[in-house]
Order: structure tokens, then sequence, then C-alpha cells
């Protein structure tokens, strides 16, 4: 099951993209994790990141429980995809520039469906680009 959302986000790509190439801030925007320690690589693929989950639960996971990911694809300023082992699932987020030096984003979540199910997955998506948009939109008001 595919479950995407889009975002036009107050920044450049480029400004975006610095955010995202920072290992420990995914779980500033995304919903599911609380603390990303990434391995020596850091944002390369093949990478792999311990996370550390929020303290909602799903139905195969414990609040806090720690698990892994894989970082699939890095494309600077245009792309980062990762595979979350324990969860089951696989997200990709692409940036376009958009009109007045915005960024267009597209946010991709693919499971099987009773894993969106399971895991809570279906808001996921639309949750961590709305917390991407006020992480730049506070950093453009400052």
């Amino acid at each position: 099951m595919r479950i995407e959302a889009h975002a036009e986000l107050i920044a450049t790509r480029h400004d975006v993209w610095e955010l995202l190439a920072e290992p420990r801030h995914l779980a500033d925007w995304w919903p599911d994790y609380s603390t990303i320690r990434p391995d020596r690589r850091g944002l390369a693929e093949g990478a792999r990141w311990e996370v550390v989950r929020g303290s909602t639960p799903g139905l195969l996971r414990r609040p806090r429980s720690e698990g892994m990911v894989v970082i699939t694809k890095a494309e600077p300023e245009m792309r980062l995809a990762w595979r979350d082992l324990q969860q089951g699932f696989e997200a990709e987020i692409r940036l376009e520039p958009a009109p007045e030096g915005h960024t267009r984003a597209m946010l991709v979540v693919e499971a099987p469906a009773w894993r969106i199910v399971a895991e809570g997955l279906r808001l996921t998506p639309r949750q961590a680009l709305a917390r991407l948009h006020a992480l730049c939109q506070t950093a453009a008001s400052l």
C-alpha cells in the first residue's frame, strides 16, 4: 500500500536539504522517532541508523523501543529514502523547486496494508510534512 502527502515548504531546496542531511534531525520531523543514532557514514546510501521510537505504541511495537533504519537513497537536494527494518515500511521524501524560492515536498510511505494499519502509519506522511513545514517556517522567521 502506498500513502503520500504533499506540502510547500517555506525554504529553499538547499535549506530543506541541510535539515534533512543531518541524521539527528529526522527525529525532529518524523513523528514515530524520538532519537536517531547514525552510524559513522552519516547520510549515505547503505548507512544504518539506530532509532528510538516515540511513546505511542503500535500493534507490533512497544513505546520507546529501539530499531534500525537503512538509508536507501540520498541524492542531495532531491531525495532521501530509508527502510525501517522493524516496522516494515519504506519512506521517501522528494524535493522540487517551487515559486518564490520555496520547496515542494512529496513524502511517500510504502508497506503492506496490514503493516500500515498495525503500525499506525496512515497519517504519518501528512504529520511528518506538517512538522517539517513548521521547522522550515520557524527557521524562515529567524
